[in-house]
This record gives structure tokens, sequence and C-alpha cells, in this order.
């Protein structure tokens, strides 16, 4: 069966959503929720005097989150494809008033989170994750591929500077994923390949000077390469997840009988959840999860290459990207195959923004995909109808 056909739900704003695609976000923030409780009630307790504290918190987000995405999936495209670029100048000034003294707020030797109303905080650069997508998809349904000769470094320029404040603040995760999403979505659509490579050319020595001449992210890649070297300071938290996985085998020890989030497993509710999962659900509860990431992704890309007009042929695209790649770099650093980085997982790491920004990321590709359907020709449909029943 044809997935791009999956029936749809007939539940008021949500009946004209792609039904596979809303239950696989649904799950995986059920799946978020018990992976918050579980692996920081101990250290809620500890540090707040009452286990639940993390919890509430991430269930008022998922809540909000939903709200969110239902909101931003039934809003007229028209808006979004006239007003989607301003969310990246909101994006970038948001980033920027991370850096004015009583605004930003300072953790883990990083600026990147403003203080709100509440005793709520916002980290702007999960926006402008997003907001990044929302701008290349407007730049390409105006001709960006076909920009002169000093045209597009202008129009590079000015995505760059605000991803140039995110390397300032530092967050060189956030940074290596829009530039990988830049870079990905230029070429998919037809940048000529000297472009290409002049962008790699200068990229490739870029990164290598930023990550080897800052001292702690030399440590990083250096306790990447050999955890064992030094166990008990650099190498920890990658030692403390690899055991971890190691010890919930392949059905895991059960729910909240994990032992890596009791002060082993640093950032156990944030950046190294899936080590705990990988623990109590073993190998199977991680494939499980893995497989809804995939399906996730799967059908953003499937819908992107659905889609005959341009912006949201783009937008669908860049959102897609910027979710794999957000969940790539988490697996692939809890599991020992990549550098330490402080980047959360979507859906399944405490933390309001990220929950929010995924909710309005995947509220925009239901948007898509609604909208996308709406305007395929009466003959597609019925043929679309006939393969189905066949």
């Amino acid at each position: 069966m044809d997935l791009a056909l999956t029936p749809r739900l007939n539940l008021g704003p949500m009946s004209r959503l792609d039904r596979g695609l809303l239950f696989a976000i649904l799950a995986l923030i059920g799946v978020g929720l018990v992976q918050v409780y579980s692996s920081s009630f101990i250290f809620a307790i500890e540090s707040r005097g009452a286990g639940l504290y993390f919890f509430k918190r991430q269930l008022f987000f998922a809540i909000a989150g939903v709200g969110v995405l239902l909101a931003v999936a039934n809003l007229p495209f028209r808006y979004i494809e006239k007003f989607g670029w301003m969310i990246w100048l909101a994006a970038g000034i948001g980033v920027l008033a991370t850096m004015i003294p009583g605004l930003g707020i300072r953790a883990g030797g990083a600026t990147r989170w403003l203080n709100l109303p509440g005793g709520f905080v916002f980290e702007p650069s999960e926006l402008l994750k997003i907001a990044l997508s929302l701008l290349l998809a407007t730049y390409f349904s105006r001709g960006f591929e076909n920009l002169g000769k000093y045209d597009w470094p202008i129009k590079a320029g000015l995505v760059t500077i605000p991803l140039l404040l995110v390397l300032r603040q530092p967050d060189f995760g956030t940074f290596a994923i829009c530039s990988g999403v830049f870079i990905a979505v230029l070429f998919a659509f037809g940048l000529q390949w000297r472009y290409v490579l002049s962008a790699l050319a200068v990229a490739v020595p870029a990164f290598y000077f930023l990550v080897m001449n800052v001292s702690y992210r030399r440590a990083r890649v250096l306790a990447f390469l050999d955890p064992w070297a030094d166990p008990e300071v650099k190498g920890f938290q990658a030692i403390q997840s690899m055991l971890s996985f190691q010890s919930g085998g392949m059905t895991g020890v059960g729910l909240g009988q994990g032992q890596g989030k009791l002060f082993f497993l640093p950032e156990a509710h944030t950046d190294f959840t899936m080590a705990v999962l990988g623990e109590e659900m073993g190998f199977v509860g991680f494939l499980v999860v893995v497989g809804l990431y995939g399906y996730v992704v799967f059908r953003g890309l499937q819908l992107a290459t659905r889609c005959e007009d341009r912006f949201q042929k783009v937008l669908a695209l860049g959102l897609s990207l910027t979710f794999a790649f957000s969940v790539f770099i988490n697996i692939g650093v809890v599991m020992g195959l990549l550098p330490t980085k402080g980047l959360t997982l979507p859906f399944l790491s405490y933390g309001g923004s990220s929950l929010i920004m995924c909710c309005f990321m995947f509220g925009l590709l239901l948007n898509v995909d609604r909208t996308e359907r709406k305007a395929i020709p009466v003959g597609r449909k019925a043929q679309r109808l006939l393969r189905r029943k066949r």
C-alpha cells in the first residue's frame, strides 16, 4: 500500500492530518515523558526535593507542544509562505539577546538561554534550526539558485551572521546542524558544483580549526578516540554511556531499574537519555525508538519528493534533514560513535524549548502535507484511491 495514501483521522482539527506521522510523533512524546520520569526521578529528589519536578514540567511542555503542533498544522499555508522568513529574523534577534547581561543565562560554559517570566527559559537556537528551512524555502521559491555572481554571497552572508552568533555562544552542535542542512539543500536544488566545492573547501578547514583550536573541543575529540586514556575525567561520559548499553542487553533491566542514572551517567535526563533507555529497555526498546525516528524522517523525505511546489519541497527537505541530523548526532554521541556534544535528543530529552520547537517543526511538516494533498488534481486523487483499493 502506498504510504502516501495512509488514511486520515476524523477528529476535528486533526481530521486532515497525516495519521501515520501524527501517531509516530505522539508516540515519541509519550516515550519521552516516560524517559524523563525514569531518568530524572532520583536526580530531582536530590536537587529539587521533589521526584516529579522534571516530569511535571515536561508534561506541561508536552501539552503545550501538542497545542502548538495542531495550531501550526492547521494554519493557512499562505501565512507560512509569506511571513516564514521573519521567524529567522526573530530567532537571530533572540540569539543576539542571549549575549545581553540580565537576559542571557549562562550554564555549562555557554550562554544559550533567555530568562523568561514565570521561571521559564527559552533557547533561541532551537528556533533558529527550524527557521533556517523557512528562510531557504523563501529564497528558493524566488529563484535563489539563479542569483547573479555577486548576489548569492550576499544572501549566504545573511544566513551565516546568525550562525556565527550561535557559534559565539558557543553552540557548536547547532552550528554544525545548520551548516549541514544549508549545504545539503543548496546541493539538492541545483547549486552549481563549483559553488558547492568552494563551500566545502572553506568549511572543512574551518571546522577543523574550530574544533582543534579550542581546548575543550579538542579534548572531546581526543577522549572520543581513546576514552580509556582518561576514564575518570575526559572519557567518563562516553564510558558510562557504553556501560549502560552493555548492562541493558537484549531486553533491558526494566523500567526504572537502571543504575547508570544514579549519578554515574552525567546529564541522564537530557543529553544521555538514550543511554538510560538502552539500559532499561534493552536493544529491543532501542530498536523500537530508532524505528520511530526512522519512520518520521522517511515520511518527511517522502513528502519532500512528493511536493511539486518549490517552497513546500525545500521546507519539507530542510526540516526533515534538521531532525535527522539532530537524532543522528545525539545517538552517535551516546553510543560512542561521535565526540561528546551537548545536544538534546528530539522528543526524548528533558527541555521545554526542544520539545515545543520539535512540535512546531512537525506542525509545519503536517501543514505542508495537508496543503500538498489539497493541491492534487482530482484525477490524480482518483488514481491514488484506485491504487489503494487494489
